[in-house]
């Protein structure tokens, strides 16, 4: 059997967020449990945040897939540690706090967790990160987490410029890198 490599890792990714959505909305009613314990500052439906989310996965998963550096490898991992990894503490913090269960909880703990897991440990294995930034990455993912809760999707759109510019930048810096090797 071959090897599951980063980029085959990724994939799993937006697979773990349908299968998280569907027990949150699908099994469960998540808004009305949120509800009960936080305030309503997200407006979008629920069907909304699962579609942007996966196409901001996809779109991070097809930019490695094209670029291959070390930006586009941490962008989307810092996005996976704030969405995915970072949502398994909501879910199990809230469950334990709050004395109820927190829909979402199952497919955070058995599916986000080695689903990450797998996706820290191979890009690790292929240097795209060091135990360092991973840990950098994990603590402001879920700095970004926590703002996007307390304030909305702010946050995450401020990221999400943040890291799309750095892609670009990056992208730029070593087309001109690959100029200059061949002149």
């Amino acid at each position: 059997m071959k090897k599951i490599t980063f980029k085959t890792a990724l994939l799993f990714a937006p697979l773990a967020y349908a299968l998280h959505h569907f027990e949150e909305h699908i099994l469960f009613n998540f808004r009305d449990w949120r509800l009960l314990y936080f305030s309503d500052n997200n407006p979008l439906s629920t069907e909304a945040v699962f579609v942007i989310l996966t196409a901001i996965t996809l779109v991070y998963i097809i930019l490695h897939s094209i670029l291959e550096n070390k930006a586009t490898a941490q962008s989307i991992i810092l996005f996976l540690m704030a969405t995915q990894v970072a949502n398994v503490f909501f879910h199990a913090g809230g469950t334990i706090v709050f004395q109820d269960f927190s829909p979402g909880l199952i497919t955070a703990v058995l599916l986000y967790i080695p689903t990450n897991v797998l996706i820290a440990y191979t890009a690790f294995q292929e240097k795209w990160v060091t135990k360092r930034s991973l840990l950098l990455l994990f603590i402001i993912g879920c700095l970004v987490f926590s703002l996007f809760e307390l304030f909305g999707p702010a946050p995450m759109v401020s990221v999400l410029i943040v890291t799309y510019v750095w892609i670009f930048f990056t992208a730029i810096k070593n087309r001109a890198k690959a100029s200059d090797a061949i002149s």
